[in-house]
């Protein structure tokens, strides 16, 4: 994975982001967007694994509802983002053209 990659995913996931996770994560899946959809969706399973609304009256009150939603506006944005590891749509790749090689004079 080289820097721009790496950028690219802190910028995604936030700067505490543990590296080695994500280099272990791009070597197995080998593309950026796929890395960042995957730690995304964790976050989202982590999310609804728990309550999302606690209520101790009078003491407190804990609504992760936010939160999710905020998780799920990010995994649907990252489908209109081009990674640093994908062509652009305005990019053109290499082209690979062929042509036969005829003779010159032929024969009859």
């Amino acid at each position: 994975m080289d820097d721009a990659v790496r950028a690219w995913l802190l910028a995604q996931l936030g700067p505490t982001t543990d590296t080695t996770d994500l280099e272990a994560r791009f070597t197995r899946l080998y593309s950026a967007r796929a890395v960042a959809n995957e730690v995304l969706a964790e976050r989202r399973a982590k999310l609804l694994a728990d309550p999302l609304r606690m209520t101790v009256d009078g003491v407190v009150t804990i609504d992760q509802s936010n939160n999710l939603a905020g998780l799920e506006r990010q995994i649907a944005a990252l489908v209109d983002l081009v990674a640093p590891d994908e062509l652009a749509v305005t990019e053109e790749g290499t082209d690979l053209v062929t042509a036969p090689l005829l003779r010159t004079c032929r024969e009859r």
